[in-house]
C-alpha cells in the first residue's frame, strides 16, 4: 500500500489526468450536469402528468394514489440531488489536501 501512495505523491497531476481520455472526462461531465437538470425537471413533468390525469378522471382515490406516488418521486429526486450536492461538498473540501487526485476527479465531474 505505501508504494502505491508514493508512486501517486511522485506523478504530477498532468500525468494522472493525461492517463484519462479527455472524452471519457467529458462524457461523464456531460452525464453528470444532465442528471442535476434532468432529475427536477422529469420530476415536475410526471408529478404535473400524474395530477393532470387524476384530476380529469375525478376519481378521489386516483388522486391520493397519485398524490403517494408523487411523494415517493419527491424523495426519490431530493436523495439523488443531495448525493451529487454532497459529492461536490466533499471534494471542494478535499481538495486542499491532494491536489493532484482530487482536480483530476473534479475534471471528470465537471466541476472546474
Amino acid at each position: 500500500m505505501t508504494n502505491m501512495f508514493m508512486v501517486l505523491e511522485a506523478q504530477t497531476v498532468d500525468t494522472i489526468c493525461s492517463a484519462i481520455p479527455v472524452e471519457i472526462t467529458n462524457i461523464t461531465a456531460t452525464i453528470y450536469t444532465i442528471i442535476k437538470i434532468g432529475v427536477p425537471l422529469l420530476l415536475i413533468l410526471f408529478g404535473m402528468w400524474d395530477f393532470g390525469k387524476s384530476v380529469m378522471a375525478g376519481k378521489e382515490d386516483e388522486i391520493k394514489s397519485n398524490q403517494k406516488l408523487f411523494i415517493k418521486r419527491l424523495i426519490a429526486a431530493a436523495v439523488v440531488f443531495l448525493i451529487l450536492a454532497i459529492v461536490q461538498l466533499i471534494l471542494g473540501l478535499v481538495t486542499t489536501e491532494n491536489e493532484g487526485i482530487m482536480s483530476c476527479i473534479k475534471q471528470i465531474l465537471g466541476a472546474q
